[in-house]
């Protein structure tokens, strides 16, 4: 399978009709959050990614009110939530959650995590997608620090899915780091296309 990842838009329509372009090569479209400027724009976004060729999964970011998208893409025909939700494709499992980016824990994905796992049994290919980045990657390095979430990073560690992918953090656009056997991709909004 071939899926197109991007995030932190942030209303860029000439990058989101570039992605509408390379979206033709992928089967399936995911984005990590940050559509919008503070939700402005967050309607035109929406409306352009309902025409794109291919299924598109989608979590919020800081800049989105969850409720707000949520409604927005269950109008669309091609446009899915993934935000504490799991979508399995045969052997392959897409698990969302977004919001936040700031947060060095977060109690609600911890008791989200038995969710996922359930989902995760016996797949082969665990897709993770949160809007901020886990914790200890090039992906939350900053000024030589580490940003990213413990909790995300805790979950990649045990569960070891192929992909984890987030944004936020606009300065590691472009980022790819290995834990283990997980790939961690930073796709932002120029998107990345992988192969998997």
């Amino acid at each position: 399978m071939r899926i197109l990842f991007f995030s932190d838009l942030h209303s860029d329509m000439r990058a989101l009709r570039s992605l509408k372009a390379k979206s033709v090569d992928a089967d399936i479209v995911m984005c990590a959050g940050d559509l919008s400027i503070m939700g402005s724009g967050l309607p035109e976004v929406v409306k352009e990614l309902s025409r794109f060729p291919k299924p598109v999964f989608i979590i919020h970011g800081n800049h989105e009110d969850e409720d707000e998208l949520k409604e927005m893409c269950e109008k669309k025909k091609n446009l899915s939530f993934l935000h504490k939700a799991a979508h399995v494709m045969e052997d392959y499992v897409l698990l969302g959650y977004g919001g936040d980016g700031f947060s060095a824990t977060d109690s609600v994905f911890m008791k989200a995590i038995p969710f996922f796992k359930s989902h995760s049994e016996g797949k082969k290919r665990i897709i993770l997608m949160t809007h901020g980045p886990p914790y200890g990657t090039m992906l939350d390095k900053l000024n030589g620090r580490h940003n990213g979430n413990k909790s995300y990073r805790t979950f990649i560690d045990d569960v070891k899915p192929h992909l984890a992918i987030s944004g936020h953090f606009h300065e590691n656009a472009g980022i790819h780091h290995k834990i283990g056997r997980t790939l961690l991709i930073n796709p932002g909004k120029a998107g990345a296309l992988v192969k998997i």
